[in-house]
């Protein structure tokens, strides 16, 4: 009894204003109900695009927060056409999101290299700085621009213990280089240890400050999947926190990535395969370092930046809750990493890179390579410009060296083209007539006892 006194009480208090208000509004609703109680699709897509903003990019829908999760999309439609949907709801509902994505289809969608898309609007890194409006976006972070954001001390002392200080601003510089959709300074990230030392903590905080902007994938499965780019697109980073110590098979898909600067094959499992363009960065955390079966060139090292993490103190009591520390700290994270997008900006997209971190690379080339290593053996090679040895007794050499030095041997095939591609750096001339008929080089000998197989 009183319930139905306070639902009178509450209609009396309703307005001439609030009952046109409501009628407008069911009639509103009805513009997309024909006159035998119908759907109209056409009429709901203009009525539901107007009051949530959607494009359709490569067959998937973004709104101002990003990309539009469908299934999510495909319950509110489903809820709100419920009522008049007699039955057979879900295929109507697939009508419509199909439907949806044919009206707010878009063809191409220009990357916004000067704006960062955040929680509570939108950063521009030019003059305009931040603004509170929102527009349609690739990737929103779930972040807030703070520019009073206090330090981010918690994050800055796990660096300090991690790092080197001067490994600190190229870190800080590369994650900045993860916020906006560039490959323009073709790097990717590589973190090493000998493990436990919590580097991939980093990859944890760039997943919640970037939210779904980031994808967790493995390296190696680019390589050998050919539908793994196709989860890469329209994300800024992908991190791999788990390198494996196995040799990559080929490195095509890797180098690809990296210096995308034009549209490239994606494959999508039973679709026909399709150019898109990927912005996505690399940045892995491991063990050791990313070496392949058949590229030692320059152009799979220079690609990379490598950094040696501290050794783990062994009097140090790791904190649980340290993530959970750090991610209090996001504003002030981003606010850091914008400085070290800026200077990178400044500086041309070249990193600031520090002696270790140079002599890291060489090391790791060198290591990478036993192919010059092997050249750079006096004990099975002399080298003189009276001097000739046959290609064959030169792979003979190079078999035994690897055999006593627990190397690898690559094939004859590569062998052979290694010299033919190097001869000018060790001073060698091929040619085919060695000891009469044989094909080999001059400049080069094989000490007599490493000319056997």
């Amino acid at each position: 009894m009183d319930n139905r006194k306070q639902n009178k009480e509450d209609c009396m208090t309703w307005t001439d204003d609030d009952v046109r208000d409501e009628m407008d509004e069911q009639e509103e609703d009805q513009l997309w109900i024909d006159s035998k109680g119908k759907i109209v699709e056409s009429a709901f897509c203009a009525y539901f695009l107007q009051k949530r903003p959607l494009m359709c990019l490569d067959q998937k829908l973004f709104d101002v927060d990003g990309e539009v999760n469908e299934e999510r999309l495909r319950h509110e439609i489903h809820q709100e056409i419920r009522p008049a949907a007699r039955n057979d709801t879900a295929k109507k509902t697939k009508r419509i999101v199909d439907a949806i994505k044919m009206e707010c289809y878009r063809e191409e969608w220009e990357t916004q290299l000067d704006r960062i898309h955040l929680k509570n609007g939108t950063y521009y890194l030019d003059e305009r700085g931040f603004v509170p409006e929102k527009e349609l976006c690739l990737n929103r972070f779930p972040v807030e621009y703070q520019p009073d954001a206090p330090a981010p001390e918690t994050w800055l002392g796990f660096l300090n213990g991690l790092l080197v200080p001067e490994d600190i601003p190229t870190l800080q510089e590369y994650l900045g280089y993860l916020l906006i959709p560039s490959t323009k300074a073709q790097k990717m990230m590589i973190l090493t240890g000998r493990g436990g030392e919590g580097k991939s903590r980093i990859g944890l905080v760039v997943k919640k400050l970037m939210g779904d902007s980031v994808h967790m994938e493995s390296i190696h499965r680019l390589e050998t999947n050919r539908f793994a780019s196709a989860n890469l697109e329209h994300k800024l980073v992908m991190v791999d926190d788990d390198l494996q110590m196995t040799a990559l098979p080929d490195t095509r898909n890797v180098k690809s990535i990296v210096t995308a600067e034009d549209k490239t094959c994606i494959e999508r499992k039973g679709k026909q395969a399709t150019q898109g363009r990927l912005y996505v960065r690399l940045l892995c955390f491991g063990n050791g370092n990313l070496i392949a079966v058949n590229d030692s060139s320059d152009g799979f090292w220079r690609r990379q930046i490598l950094i040696s993490v501290k050794d783990r103190d062994p009097n140090r009591v790791d904190d649980p809750f340290l993530i959970d520390k750090m991610a209090a700290e996001l504003p002030g994270i981003f606010l850091w990493m914008l400085e070290g997008l800026k200077r990178l900006l400044a500086n041309q997209y070249r990193f600031t890179l520090s002696e270790r971190t140079r002599k890291n690379l060489e090391a790791v080339m060198a290591d990478g390579n036993n192919l010059d290593q092997f050249m750079a053996s006096d004990k099975y090679l002399r080298f003189a410009e009276d001097a000739a040895a046959r290609s064959t007794h030169l792979f003979y050499a190079y078999s035994k060296w690897c055999m006593e030095n627990l190397e690898t041997p690559v094939s004859q095939k590569r062998f052979s083209q290694f010299l033919f591609k190097s001869a000018g750096k060790y001073n060698l001339t091929f040619s085919k007539h060695i000891g009469g008929e044989y094909r080999g080089y001059k400049g080069v000998c094989v000490r007599p006892d490493c000319a056997r197989s």
